[in-house]
Order: structure tokens, then sequence, then C-alpha cells
């Protein structure tokens, strides 16, 4: 049986081999951390980067959400659309 993914291909496996150490390390840490298999927490990584457009930089609040994901909160962040920024005044 083959199956297919959101765009209608078929599923591919593949094998990675040399993976240092330290990376290796880090996936364990990424799928105990995520509570996702090894296998799931590969294509998550690898379904990221084959999306990614390095030509479109990423809007802050992705970076954000990015770099603070395994943080986690307590509530969701309000979001401020259409308030003016006052300039700090440092004087």
């Amino acid at each position: 049986m083959r199956l297919n993914n959101a765009w209608g291909l078929g599923m591919a496996q593949s094998i990675v081999r040399n993976i240092d150490e330290a990376i290796k390390v880090s996936l364990r840490l990424l799928v105990t951390r995520h509570g996702n298999s090894m296998g799931e927490e590969v294509r998550q990584i690898l379904s990221a980067a084959a999306i990614e457009n390095p030509d479109q930089p990423k809007k802050l609040g992705t970076w954000f959400a990015t770099v603070f994901a395994s943080e986690g909160l307590k509530k969701s962040i309000e979001e401020h659309r259409g308030l003016i920024a006052n300039p700090a005044n440092c004087g």
C-alpha cells in the first residue's frame, strides 16, 4: 500500500548515514521535548526546511515563535495592531 502526502505525492523513505553524535543527542532531546517519535521529528524538520523560502525573510512573530517554541506560554500573547509606537525618552 502506497501512502500519499498532502500534495498527492508518494511518501519516500530515506536513510541518513554518518550523523554527528552531537546532532543525534540534540534530536533525541527534541523528540523527548516534543513527545514525537524520531521519525516524526525528522519529518517535521525536513518539511520545515523544504518549504522555507530563503528569498523571503521570516516575519518577526514567526521568528519569535520559532526561537521560543520550547519555552511554552501560560496564556496567549495579545496582538496590538494599529497602535502608535512612541520613541523612548533617554534624556
